[in-house]
């Protein structure tokens, strides 16, 4: 029953609200029309300026955009690498964050506060340099590993809240019918869970993308590595950083729209 108020007169209880802000980039939604506006404002608007420099000012826009693609090649490679790692640490950890055996839960959550606790810069170096002297792998190997081993803790918990967001219902129906314990979960509570996470996990996606530019410091050659080596030669540091910084706001802001765009299909079905 409601508190009453010294009128006697019941008082509304708040509505419980969840603010959801991810690191990823912001998504354009059609009911949110000044997010939306600005998304089509910065993309066309980069899109523009792109083509505008390599048309008027050749020297040195067009330069640094026929040096800079297979960074944007190897941008993708680490990022995709890195994402399926990290989809693949995160089920096991949401699975373990969710699990009834205590031991299994509490390695599962103490790597989530670990990993969430310590910057990605310092994994990156850690892996690369600190357990290079142990074992010594190539830079592009230590930064997917790095990158997938940060971003699984997230999407451990993506996970976990995905599959905790099933009804209890479910499992039981898959229960009754004579599923173990295992089989519903594969069976009836995932298929169900990787609907509700798509989103997220595209989110994330796009945030890894972003963060894929630090792998630069361990010599991959990334989109970001390329300019700074055609800066180094030329420069022309304003405007190789200035083309960088364009075309990594032109990818995210296509990512955002996919993801837009599959979050509607998902909610539509």
């Amino acid at each position: 029953m409601a508190p009453l108020a010294d009128d006697k007169k019941p008082i509304k209880e708040a509505k419980h609200v969840t603010i959801d802000v991810g690191d990823g980039a912001a998504i354009p939604k059609r009911e949110d029309v000044g997010l939306f506006t600005a998304w089509r404002v910065a993309f066309f608007g980069a899109i523009a300026i792109i083509v505008y420099l390599a048309v008027f000012r050749p020297d040195p826009y067009l330069a640094i955009m026929k040096f800079v693609p297979d960074g944007i090649l190897v941008t993708f490679e680490v990022t995709v690498l890195s994402i399926i790692l990290a989809l693949v640490i995160g089920l096991f950890t949401g699975l373990g964050r969710i699990a009834k055996n205590p031991l299994i839960n509490g390695i599962a959550s103490l790597y989530v506060e670990v990993i969430r606790g310590i910057p990605l810069l310092v994994q990156l170096f850690y892996i690369y340099f600190a357990l290079g002297r142990l074992i010594q792998m190539p830079p592009l190997p230590s930064a997917v590993l790095a990158m997938g081993i940060c971003y699984g803790a997230y999407m451990g918990e993506i996970f976990r809240a995905g599959i905790q967001s099933i009804p209890k219902g479910q499992t039981e129906a898959a229960r009754s019918l004579g599923m173990t314990q295992s089989q519903s979960m594969y069976h009836v509570i995932l298929p169900q869970a990787f609907k509700t996470i798509l989103p997220p996990v595209g989110n994330e996606f796009v945030a890894l993308l972003k963060d894929s530019s630090l792998v630069s410091i361990l010599a991959v050659a990334d989109l970001l590595r390329r300019g700074r080596e055609f800066a180094a030669e030329s420069f022309n540091y304003f405007e190789t950083y200035t083309v960088v910084a364009l075309v990594y706001l032109i990818i995210t802001l296509f990512l955002s729209k996919l993801i837009s765009i599959m979050e509607e299909k998902i909610s539509a079905g």
